[in-house]
């Protein structure tokens, strides 16, 4: 069975155009890159024990350390990655969010490989306000169709 995840989409309207918060997966893999190690905020959950919409709450806050804003949530929809796991993504407006009390989870890995030893690392080590061209970049492939749903959603709400 695929994996399935659920997560949010922070937008907000600025002087330049649309901004969403995004953020850069943790751990030694993906610290020296930039493109395609952007996500956002998500994680897996059981569809038959939990709502999506809960676990994208739940897994905001396990992520970055704060809760998700009160919303509403829109679901923009649920997008496929090439490995089959699939990811619905809820969108609300940030305008309000604050990045400044961020704390970030943490999981454990062997580290370095085949090392015996054990280390922590965030599970992302930074989140941005990202421009809509930057994000399409930074995001891995499979969350970028979320930017463009976001886009058919505000234009149908008329922002």
């Amino acid at each position: 069975m695929a994996v399935t995840s659920a997560g949010i989409l922070l937008y907000r309207l600025g002087e330049r155009g649309i901004e969403v918060l995004i953020a850069h997966m943790g751990g030694p893999y993906w610290a020296a890159k930039d493109a395609a190690a952007w996500s956002i905020p998500k994680g897996e959950y059981d569809p038959d024990t939990e709502a999506a919409l809960d676990a994208a709450l739940r897994e905001f806050e396990e992520e970055l350390g704060v809760a998700a804003p009160e919303g509403p949530y829109a679901e923009l929809g649920t997008f496929a990655y090439s490995s089959g796991k699939r990811v619905t993504v809820f969108v609300a407006d940030g305008a309000a969010f604050s990045l400044e009390d961020l704390a970030f989870g943490e999981f454990e890995l062997e580290w370095p490989p085949r090392s015996g030893r054990t280390q922590s690392f965030p599970e992302v080590d930074r989140a941005e306000w990202t421009e809509m061209d930057a994000a399409r970049e930074r995001l891995v492939k499979g969350q970028r169709l979320a930017l463009d749903a976001l886009e058919q959603h505000l234009s149908e709400a008329g922002a």
